[in-house]
């Protein structure tokens, strides 16, 4: 369906965004910018109830256009009906029955379970993935070389996907959507095609935007042999390298676009397609590889990547032309100040380069890593990796507390709600820690029969396992910090104009990571390496903790500090206790399996004996987190029903 056909029974049902005697929607608070590109909240445009597609409608029905806080009125809005919409509902892809919009909270939550749902798939998958490269290529000089070109794909990601070009385009295309509901009253189709902000937009940006990073793209086909030179000096043979680098430097251009059209599906409130391209990505490399790799050896892995990027952006292309589409790169007589106005500002990087420079310095310590290692023997890349991947998964898990909760913080910093703000940040702290403490020490504690029932087969030797293992119990010890780093720096940004002091600290932590690492690496080996990481994640971590409090949110400092230390002596009581209980069962699943019983059960005993709340209080949050998604899934069902 085009962008502006308008289903013929359903014009009624659609409020106005403009209409005389009502001021206009104005463009999105600047308060709420940043918190919208992480939480998903269409700022300004949620409020409005526009959907791409529909007609404003026009009438006494209509409700006033532009943000209304909770529980206010004002003159001449039609009640709470009126109310309800600007807090957003069906008009705006929130589901819900027929005879009312659901609430925003509702929805947000709805959108959360979906998008936590795909982000589990995707994770799986890309397990799948890891095993499969382990199970093809085992741990050397192949794989070594198919990790340091994956050092390319990384990069990209963090910029072009999750961090910046979310926190740039998101805003711009809810100011777009602003505009767009603001000027198409009394306007034809014909001529609100014509001029419509959102198509404008991505007429002045996308083009130039695929030019730049295809640009970048060749150079980095062409400089290949100099990027490899870069990042590992050390590699014995870098040919191998260098023609997987090619192959993977594709994806500057595929993981740009598949970003941008995450960010502006977002901004429509479209949530699957842009969850979903992690499994599609980690599916295109495991497709890659089990056709290929006889012919192509490990470059079918990098061939994989550049594969997956290209069904990343496929898989939101048809959801990209349905609710934002394609458009001129300016309209037909308009004047200078309306084509620039429908372009991103070098403001509104700005307002971004602090979140820029902390994600470059955080995925810095993936190329420390890389480049210390690439002069010790074969294979040690590739232990790092795989211990990496597997030691992370707990943090990821544990984070997804914090996503999920993340808009509940970014509204009350909007609405200057400190007190609010300050409550839930320190219960998400307690939350996650809970989560990743407990999931350290299961990989602490039973790091061999881990790597053995994930890895061991094929090209992956028992040596490796035990090597591997070693390094992912060095790579716990950093777990925590991982995990605070990821929960803290998003009070930071979720504030009108995100702070410089999150990357200074990730800086700081990321100098620790260097001079450690190139200390310990001529003693240790890889174990210094992953020592150096856990050092320089803490220091940031510890940063962040002390300088949340005194400059954004007032969190008690003393008393976190506290909590988590307890956690943490439960978490050392139960890696303890599977460290030793693990290798009394030969088989490695089942002593894995029931590592995952022992483990908990320890760390409750523990907590519970050092009266610490979060371990007491667990079960009634349990309780309370499983009958919020019991109703979430029973709403999702009967909206299906209802669609049927």
């Amino acid at each position: 369906m085009e962008a502006d056909a308008v289903p013929a029974g359903r014009r009624a049902s659609v409020r106005a965004d403009a209409r005389p005697g009502t001021r206009p929607a104005g463009p999105p608070t600047p308060e709420a910018a940043p918190g919208y590109a992480l939480a998903g909240r269409r700022t300004g445009t949620g409020d409005t109830g526009h959907r791409p597609g529909r007609r404003p409608a026009t009438g006494p029905g209509a409700a006033v256009p532009g943000p209304v806080p909770a529980g206010a009125a004002r003159p001449g809005q039609p009640g709470q009906a009126g109310r309800r919409r600007a807090a957003g509902g069906p008009g705006v892809g929130a589901g819900g029955s027929g005879n009312g919009p659901a609430p925003l909270g509702r929805f947000l939550a709805k959108a959360a379970a979906v998008t936590a749902g795909l982000t589990a798939a995707g994770a799986v998958f890309g397990l799948v993935r890891d095993q499969t490269i382990a199970h093809l290529f085992g741990a050397g000089h192949d794989s070594d070389a198919f990790l340091i070109a994956w050092t390319v794909p990384e990069m990209a990601s963090t910029l072009l996907i999750e961090d910046a070009m979310a926190l740039l385009m998101v805003p711009a295309f809810s100011h777009a959507l602003a505009r767009r509901a603001a000027s198409r009253a009394g306007l034809t189709r014909r001529e609100a095609r014509a001029a419509d902000p959102v198509r404008l937009l991505v007429g002045a940006t996308l083009p130039r935007l695929a030019v730049f990073l295809a640009a970048v793209a060749s150079v980095l086909i062409v400089a290949a042999p100099l990027v490899v030179g870069l990042l590992a000096p050390g590699l014995p043979d870098p040919e191998l390298a260098v023609q997987c680098t090619r192959m993977t430097a594709l994806t500057v251009l595929t993981f740009g676009v598949a970003g941008y059209f995450s960010a502006a599906l977002r901004a429509h409130r479209s949530f699957v397609p842009p969850a979903a391209i992690y499994v599609s990505y980690n599916v295109g490399i495991i497709g890659t590889m089990v056709a290929l790799h006889a012919l192509w050896g490990v470059r079918a892995a990098a061939a994989g990547v550049a594969v997956g990027g290209l069904l990343m952006v496929l898989v939101q292309l048809p959801a990209f032309i349905r609710n934002v589409g394609f458009g001129p790169t300016r309209a037909k007589g308009a004047p200078r100040s309306q084509r620039d106005r429908d372009r991103p500002t070098l403001l509104a990087f700005g307002l971004i380069a602090p979140v820029i420079f902390f994600a470059v310095f955080r995925q810095s310590q993936v190329l420390v890593e890389r480049f210390l290692a690439a002069s010790l023997p074969p294979g040690a890349i590739s232990h790092l990796n795989y211990a990496q991947k597997v030691a992370q998964m707990p943090m990821v898990l544990s984070l997804m507390i914090c996503t999920v909760t993340f808009p509940v913080v970014a509204q009350a910093m909007a609405g200057g709600e400190r007190e609010k703000a300050r409550r839930r940040v320190e219960q998400d702290l307690a939350l996650a820690s809970l989560a990743v403490l407990i999931g350290s020490a299961l990989v602490i504690g039973y790091a061999p029969q881990i790597i053995q029932v994930l890895f061991e087969r094929g090209a992956f030797t028992h040596r490796d396992t035990l090597a591997t293992a070693d390094v992912m119990r060095v790579y716990g010890l950093g777990l925590l910090g991982h995990c605070l780093v990821g929960a803290l720096s998003r009070p930071f940004f979720s504030t009108a104009r995100p702070t410089w002091f999150p990357a200074l600290a990730m800086g700081a932590g990321l100098l620790v990571n260097i001079v450690a690492g190139a200390l310990a690496v001529g003693w240790w080996g890889t174990y210094g390496i992953a020592a150096a990481n856990a050092a320089g994640i803490s220091t940031t971590a510890a940063l962040l903790l002390t300088g949340l409090g005194s400059r954004i949110v007032a969190i008690q400092v003393r008393r976190v500090a506290l909590s988590i230390g307890r956690l943490a002596v439960a978490a050392v009581a139960a890696g303890g206790t599977g460290w030793l209980a693990g290798p009394m069962i030969p088989d490695p699943l089942l002593s894995a399996a029931l590592g995952c019983l022992l483990v908990p059960a320890m760390f409750g005993a523990t907590g519970t004996a050092m009266r610490a709340i979060e371990v007491t209080s667990l079960p009634a949050q349990i309780t309370q987190i499983t009958a919020r998604l019991t109703t979430c899934l029973t709403q999702l069902t009967q909206r299906f029903r209802n669609v049927r």
